[in-house]
């Protein structure tokens, strides 16, 4: 029980950039600047060690590590000795340092020799339109000039496994400032601890309160919030003038508005004074999150206020940067946490099954998912694109989608844990297979009506004592041992003629094992699918 347990918490986000598909090409890198693969250096996540490099160096701050930690340093050095305790999150701006760093240090001085052994950080993308779902990374480090930082893996494919509300958009992150900007801070003032970097996109209420509600779950009095905010965008630049008269004094009132509600923990009053007000605030969804999950007893102390206007004295573009620190404990109000190491086991019902009209249904699902990708650069919500919901549809099953063009693979990525409705899985993994999979470039739209489109419904995952337990054609495998692992599709072996032997040793090398890695002190896990392609009869 405890082995197989081990497993499926491995394999939880098999979903996102995973390299687990019908194919045994290896996994390369994704086509994105500034990220590298390494062997890893410990098991934190049982993986390749991929680093995320920030992009922000001799930008936003300096470039080399003794000109960084002395630039914190000068700013610590500017703030009153008065840390408050116990802290449990912080609010922090994210501009270049020259503007908003000393303000960013008023919050960094709370967390100065405090022991945090997780620290989560959310911030707004700017870039990268997302709507009622968050981004977090498919990487396992992020460098500054002062170093690397090890990613709470672990944590990121348990939420990543929660299904529509955190996603994996791999671009999002390469780019964003909002989390990235908060990390030499974060450097400087802790010693060890791990990160979780989370992207929103824009949040209406009820997404923010479910999201926090999955978030809340996972703190603790060692976890430190960090939410990454700028205020008020005033000027042409930005598209907001509400006043052209006494700038300084109407900003800060705006502002000080804003935080109002925020000081008073009330999520419906800000996104009501954001909505009336028109509040340039970037940060909304990151604030809303913070006050969905703070318990009722914790405090939000303003610790300090500027402006880019005041600093540079060109009130026509104005940014406005606000610190802030949250008192209190985390676990005294934090509900009682799911069952952990829960095993999936296979229903002990009829097998789940899926009708013509199902696959037909589904299939058609996933080329129109992977269409509006293509067009819009966003992954849809469900009701974007599809509102003609079968009761198979609706099953909890894993899914694959698999394209292939000209007989050849061009992107296969999916989850093996059923979490959730199997129609929201397709419409995720058809977009993962056609622009996220590491191992072959984005899909072009002169290239869709050339792909065919495969999808492998999946049921539960349950362990197997031996390899000889295994059969091939029926059973999808997974194959863990010392820290990797990789899995196939149950339609891999009968594709490719190979005996349980040659998959396995396929497999074994997919995983990065030698040929006959799987012969000894190796685990298995067995899964059976739903096939259909397009085509079918």
């Amino acid at each position: 029980m405890k082995k197989m347990t081990h497993i499926l918490k491995s394999i939880l986000a098999a979903g996102c950039l995973c390299a687990a598909s019908s194919c045994d090409k290896p996994a390369t890198a994704l086509p994105i600047p500034e990220t590298e693969q390494t062997p890893a250096q410990s098991p934190a996540a049982a993986r390749e060690k991929t680093i995320l490099r920030s992009r922000l160096i001799g930008r936003w701050y300096p470039r080399a590590s003794y000109d960084l930690s002395v630039e914190i340093d000068g700013f610590l050095k500017n703030v009153p000795d008065t840390p408050r305790e116990p802290i449990m999150a912080l609010i922090m701006p994210h501009a270049g340092y020259r503007y908003s760093g000393q303000i960013a240090a008023h919050a960094a001085r709370q967390i100065q020799d405090k022991a945090y052994r997780r620290v989560i950080v959310i911030g707004p993308s700017h870039s990268q339109p997302m709507k009622n779902f968050c981004s977090v990374p498919d990487v396992t480090h992020y460098e500054t000039p002062l170093g690397q930082v090890p990613l709470d893996v672990e944590l990121i494919e348990k939420l990543r496994a929660r299904g529509d509300f955190f996603q994996c958009i791999p671009e999002a992150h390469v780019w964003e400032h909002s989390v990235q900007v908060q990390v030499p801070f974060l450097q400087h003032m802790l010693k060890d601890f791990t990160l979780v970097p989370i992207l929103t996109g824009h949040l209406d209420e009820k997404t923010t309160r479910a999201i926090a509600d999955i978030l809340k779950q996972e703190m603790d009095n060692e976890t430190l919030l960090v939410i990454s905010s700028d205020f008020t965008h005033y000027g042409a630049s930005y598209g907001f003038i509400p006043f052209t008269t006494d700038i300084p004094a109407n900003i800060e009132k705006l502002d000080m508005s804003v935080f109002d509600p925020i000081r008073r923990k009330d999520l419906s009053g800000l996104y009501r004074q954001l909505d009336v007000s028109r509040a340039t605030v970037c940060g909304r969804c990151p604030l809303g999150i913070l006050l969905a999950m703070l318990p009722r007893d914790a405090k939000i102390h303003l610790l300090k206020y500027d402006t880019s206007g005041r600093i540079t004295g060109d009130w026509s573009a104005s940014v406005s940067y606000l610190a802030a620190a949250v008192t209190g404990l985390w676990a005294p109000d934090r509900p009682p946490a799911p069952k952990q190491n829960t095993v999936v086991r296979p229903a002990p019902a009829a097998k789940p099954t899926l009708n013509p009209e199902d696959k037909e249904k589904l299939l058609r699902l996933a080329r129109i998912s992977i269409e509006f990708w293509l067009t819009n650069r966003s992954k849809p919500s469900p009701n974007e694109v599809w509102n003609e919901l079968t009761p198979g549809m609706q099953q909890t099953l894993g899914a694959f989608v698999t394209l292939k063009k000209n007989g050849a693979l061009r992107g296969c990525i999916g989850e093996i844990i059923p979490h959730r409705e199997v129609y929201k899985a397709v419409i995720e993994h058809a977009i993962n297979a056609a622009a996220f999979d590491r191992r072959f470039a984005p899909l072009r739209k002169e290239e869709l009506d050339a792909v065919e489109i495969e999808i492998s419904a999946l049921l539960p995952p349950r362990a197997v004592d031996s390899y000889r337990d295994i059969e091939i054609g029926r059973h999808g495998i997974v194959l863990k041992k010392g820290g990797r692992q990789a899995v196939f599709l149950p339609q891999v072996a009968a594709e490719q003629g190979w005996t349980l032997e040659e998959t396995l040793s396929q497999l074994a090398m997919k995983a990065g094992l030698p040929p006959d890695g799987w012969k000894q002190n190796a685990e298995f896990m067995v899964f059976e699918a739903i096939v259909f392609h397009e085509g079918d009869e």
